[in-house]
């Protein structure tokens, strides 16, 4: 088997040592070898070495081609690399063929747009001489990544009055918008699309279809695409426990939940972190615990957003005991841990003990978000405790430069007002006017 080939079963395989340990000992390293390194990288998410790799490269003396280019780029926008991105921009200028090449262009604009450039992204997209639907999805997917969503949605139109068709990778891509917007008829148009253009069955489209009807609001859309899937997978089992958790189904989510255990897709991380929650709210406890056993039984516990949910579970279910010990039990704790265990013992009217607890965490190096004061100053309202939540406030804008956001604002400003102290309710109420 050429070295080549060897080193390209990294990819799908993900034996980086032996990769690594194999190419250091090729004597001439071609562009070929190189690329098969910088892929197998990029493939398996590791941006940085990726990065380091392409710069080796080049110290060899050894010009990137077009396969590298289109695979070095999207690792760019990942590490937002803006600098580096630009510099290979200007090599692909400076190499002509290149900078005519659609798929080049496009992994340009995905790479600037990813990086929040999204000025240099358009001058690009504009700027060639030739479009197709790839490069319009990579336009469409940088408005999305910048939260400019409208844009995202005419640019669909835009690139039909072009003449460009959607393909399915446009379709994909903007469902999510219709979702995000709550745009009912312009997700059933492109669902219309969809079928008419024999996108359809994929599962990948009608999990994304199910999640956009579900947030619009049409859940029995979102069933009915479920019952019908032939082929489904674990993420579309986890949008059908979303969209009844979406709809407030609680009850539905867990029978959901039950019939994914007994098919041949086994509830993933997301999937039990989601149903953890479920069971927090309904407070069932005792199937909490038999999904709290599995998540530790797949070793599942690492995941900070796993473990949060779990505390979590513990807490509503009124288990604040448990829920410690589930908590001193994560050997490496972050912010959602932590934070999940100040509203554990919210749930539990235990609000001296939240309070005297993030101190504590505090004075050992835990640096609090926005949702850690979303959770403080609610527990500062649940217990009446103006002056706390003032001195909260204060932690979250002066300390720690956060700007505060309107929930921080109207729980603070509701909490001041139903202790009658109206005067300091009326400033808050100033300051964010003026945020």
């Amino acid at each position: 088997m050429p070295y080549s080939e060897a080193l390209w079963f990294w990819v799908t395989g993900n034996i980086g040592r032996l990769a690594c340990a194999m190419f250091d000992e090729i004597m001439e390293r071609d562009i070929v070898a190189w690329g098969a390194m910088i892929a197998g990288f990029a493939h398996n998410r590791l941006q940085l070495e990726a990065l380091e790799y392409a710069r080796m490269m080049r110290e060899e003396g050894i010009k990137p081609n077009s396969v590298i280019l289109t695979t070095i780029l999207p690792v760019i926008g990942e590490v937002r690399a803006r600098t580096l991105g630009r510099e290979i921009h200007a090599y692909v200028i400076k190499m002509k063929s290149y900078s005519k090449q659609l798929f080049i262009q496009s992994a340009l604009i995905d790479m600037y747009c990813k990086c929040g450039d999204m000025v240099s992204g358009r001058k690009v997209f504009y700027g060639s001489q030739e479009r197709n639907s790839v490069s319009w999805t990579a336009l469409i997917s940088g408005y999305i990544s910048n939260q400019r969503l409208q844009q995202a949605m005419k640019g669909v139109v835009w690139m039909q009055q072009e003449g460009f068709k959607p393909d399915i990778v446009t379709v994909a891509t903007v469902l999510p918008v219709c979702a995000e917007l709550k745009a009912l008829k312009q997700g059933k148009e492109i669902h219309g699309f969809a079928m008419k253009n024999g996108f359809l069955p994929n599962v990948s489209l009608i999990t994304c279809l199910m999640v956009m009807y579900s947030k619009c609001g049409i859940l029995e859309y979102s069933c009915k695409l479920f019952k019908n899937m032939k082929d489904r997978n674990v993420i579309s089992w986890t949008a059908m426990i979303d969209s009844y958790i979406e709809n407030g189904f609680l009850g539905e989510a867990l029978n959901v939940f039950r019939s994914m255990q007994l098919s041949k897709h086994r509830p993933d991380s997301v999937a039990m972190a989601r149903i953890l929650s479920v069971c927090g709210k309904l407070s069932v406890l005792k199937l909490g615990k038999e999904i709290h056993g599995q998540v530790i039984r797949k070793k599942f516990e690492a995941i900070p957003f796993v473990s949060a949910e779990v505390i979590k579970m513990y807490g509503n279910c009124g288990a604040i005991g448990v829920a410690k010990l589930a908590f001193d039990g994560i050997p490496i704790k972050g912010s959602m841990t932590r934070t999940a265990i100040l509203e554990a013992y919210g749930y539990n009217k235990c609000y001296q003990e939240a309070i005297d607890l993030f101190h504590h965490m505090r004075s050992g190096g835990f640096t609090p978000n926005h949702h850690t004061f979303n959770v403080l100053l609610s527990i500062c309202e649940q217990a009446g405790l103006g002056d706390e939540a003032c001195r909260t406030f204060e932690l979250l804008t002066q300390r720690y430069r956060i700007k505060a956001s309107e929930e921080h604002y109207s729980t603070i400003i509701r909490l001041l007002t139903n202790l009658h102290r109206f005067d300091e309710a009326e400033r808050f109420a100033q300051m964010r006017s003026l945020s």
